[in-house]
């Protein structure tokens, strides 16, 4: 059995997403659980952010027509979050300072939905 899916995304992040691909190359998402952006999802050029023992891969959102978006997460703020579903979305709104959709006039934004059993036991925390 292949492991659940830790994150995806709606049309209209994956259509925002292929934009800054355009102008910005590969990306990345980071989510901290940070003071200045909240916890809010920052998109970077891919490699920009620096990940490593602390970070959490959660997978890659597949948008057709660009590459994989890896999505990580600090691991003191997976501890929280590691019994979700992360799907990225994008809302009218000022973007986190430093990620890239912030002049764009919208921004992105993480919705969460517990996992199932059935993906639980398939990511072993079960």
């Amino acid at each position: 059995m292949d492991p659940a899916s830790r994150v995806g995304l709606t049309p209209a992040a994956a259509d925002l997403l292929r934009t800054l691909h355009a102008e910005h190359g590969p990306l990345m998402f980071h989510q901290s659980g940070g003071c200045c952006d909240g916890s809010a999802p920052m998109c970077y050029p891919a490699g920009e952010f620096l990940t490593g023992d602390s970070d959490v891969h959660l997978g890659d959102l597949q948008v057709p027509g660009i590459d994989p978006v890896p999505f990580w997460m600090a691991r003191d703020q997976y501890a929280y979050w590691r019994h979700t579903h992360l799907t990225v979305d994008v809302v009218p709104g000022r973007g986190a300072g430093f990620s890239l959709e912030a002049p764009t006039g919208l921004r992105f934004l993480t919705r969460s939905r517990l996992l199932t059993d059935g993906e639980l036991a398939s990511l072993g925390l079960l």
